[in-house]
């Protein structure tokens, strides 16, 4: 009887052994992948590339987006864009990751957010991860726990995350996702419509281009390419500080 159950667990050991060594695999030689790392920028308020420096960014890993149609409650049938991802913590301790998505699109000249649809994310994790291996996070449950710092020379420790949009133009083809939060990077400068007068709160951001193929009656996921580089950015936030100086005042002794 222990010989049995001892085979059995040897067995369960293995395929777990075998599906963890495929996903692995499977997402090594995934060519539609592209992982970018922390770049310094010239605004940049010490080195990011420092492991236990005072700035710090995330590893970013992405497919670029797909197309799924789910059919939403109260809404109907919704042709849906979603990024799946990956983050990396580098760094020697902890980081939270408060994600903030953009959509905007260069053609049509529109933002959109990234949502929380509980049906279109189980969709989605039918969809990628249908073992539910890499439990997927939205933008919520993301921030709820601190992305663990992953050893050197050991296998990164990657969570994984999915963006959320039901509502972007369909006859855009080119548009940027602009991915906040991956770094405590931040800028005051004054603000280019009011110089010397209000001031404005930017992040450092990662920006991704994006070029769609095809039309509103051809929508494919396949049709949708990533357009190097990877970039970041300090970008205008929506963050309100009415306390802080305008940056004219900053300089003054």
């Amino acid at each position: 009887m222990f010989g049995k159950l001892g085979r059995v667990a040897a067995l369960a050991g293995l395929s777990a052994g075998l599906l963890l060594a495929v996903a692995r695999l499977a997402s090594a030689i995934n060519p539609n992948e592209h992982n970018v790392k922390p770049e310094a920028n010239v605004q940049d308020f010490d080195d990011v590339r420092l492991p236990n420096g005072k700035l710090w960014a995330l590893d970013f890993k992405f497919r670029p987006p797909r197309l799924i149609k789910v059919r939403v409650p109260g809404r109907g049938d919704k042709i849906c864009w979603y990024l799946w991802y990956q983050v990396i913590n580098r760094t020697e301790v902890p980081h939270t990751f408060i994600p903030d998505f953009e959509l905007v699109t260069h053609d049509r000249d529109t933002v959109h957010h990234d949502q929380i649809l509980p049906h279109v994310q189980d969709a989605i994790r039918q969809l990628e991860d249908p073992t539910d291996y890499l439990k997927i996070k939205n933008s919520v449950t993301m921030a709820a726990t601190p992305i663990p710092p992953s050893r050197k020379n050991a296998e990164p420790t990657a969570v994984t995350g999915v963006a959320i949009w039901d509502d972007v133009d369909p006859d855009s083809n080119y548009y940027s996702i602009f991915v906040s939060g991956l770094s405590n990077g931040w800028a005051v400068t004054d603000d280019p419509e009011k110089p010397g007068e209000k001031s404005v709160v930017r992040r450092k951001t990662l920006q991704l281009n994006f070029r769609r193929l095809g039309d509103r009656f051809y929508q494919k996921s396949e049709e949708i390419r990533f357009m190097p580089p990877a970039q970041w950015i300090y970008r205008g936030s929506s963050l309100t500080v009415p306390t802080l100086p305008s940056a004219s005042e900053e300089k003054k002794p």
